[in-house]
């Protein structure tokens, strides 16, 4: 089904739940009763043509606005995107790893290896995520911002020109990892190795956290390589094509 503004705001969640995570990186809390999207959006002062792009892509695997989202301001994306990150960095996960250290206490000595090589395995990905998003924060998003502003400046001086030319969006794709393959490898570890439990739901439970961390982050990924990267591209071509 696709999302639209006049849809009730509660009856989008109550149809798909994971998407609580989405709507509150746009600051929407609970509580907004029986008012449409295009009501909610108003009251928290969010562009809802943005927000159906997102919330549908989030919803629905075979809805992607590629098109529809280079129509917006590339800041509204990276804030939304830094939003994301925010979520996974504070919320996501420290709950799966919160998880993950319980079941391994709670493990007999006689599985320990087993349980402590899966918290490991989690271990390096919570670093390897951290350094990704690190990037991303440092480096890739304050240099599309800059590039935006360049562009879009009546006053173009050398030295911000000759900054700019210094990086390559084209570096940046080449060094995005895919950290969901990580992901599918502990899920893979989990379903394959992991020892019989007392607290067996628990283990329904971190598989079902990871499931939705993978989704996100593949909506999240497919955002970024298929609205940024090709826009910061064209703007590079421009900026090449300029004389300062």
């Amino acid at each position: 089904m696709i999302i639209t503004d006049n849809i009730k705001m509660a009856d989008v969640i109550l149809q798909n739940h994971h998407l609580l995570a989405v709507i509150n990186r746009f600051g929407i809390q609970l509580g907004f009763g029986d008012k449409s999207v295009k009501e909610v959006c108003g009251d928290y002062q969010i562009n809802s043509d943005f927000f159906l792009e997102i919330i549908n892509a989030f919803n629905d695997p075979d809805f992607y606005p590629q098109h529809k989202l280079e129509k917006f301001p590339l800041k509204l994306i990276i804030d939304f995107l830094r939003k994301a990150h925010s979520f996974y960095l504070d919320q996501k996960i420290p709950e799966i790893a919160s998880m993950i250290d319980n079941i391994v206490e709670a493990s007999p000595s006689n599985q320990q290896k087993t349980m402590r090589m899966i918290q490991l395995f989690f271990g390096e990905y919570q670093q390897q995520l951290k350094e990704h998003i690190a990037r991303e924060e440092t480096v890739v998003y304050p240099y599309i911002l800059k590039l935006e502003d360049y562009l879009q400046s009546k006053e173009k001086s050398k030295e911000a020109y000759d900054m700019l030319m210094i990086y390559q969006i084209e570096n940046y794709a080449d060094e995005h990892d895919n950290i969901e393959d990580k992901l599918k490898e502990l899920k893979t570890i989990i379903i394959k190795y992991l020892p019989p439990q007392k607290d067996y739901l628990l283990c329904y439970k971190i598989l079902g956290q990871l499931d939705h961390l993978e989704d996100d982050m593949n909506n999240h990924s497919e955002m970024e390589n298929k609205v940024l990267v090709p826009r910061v591209q064209i703007m590079e071509q421009v900026l090449k094509e300029m004389e300062v």
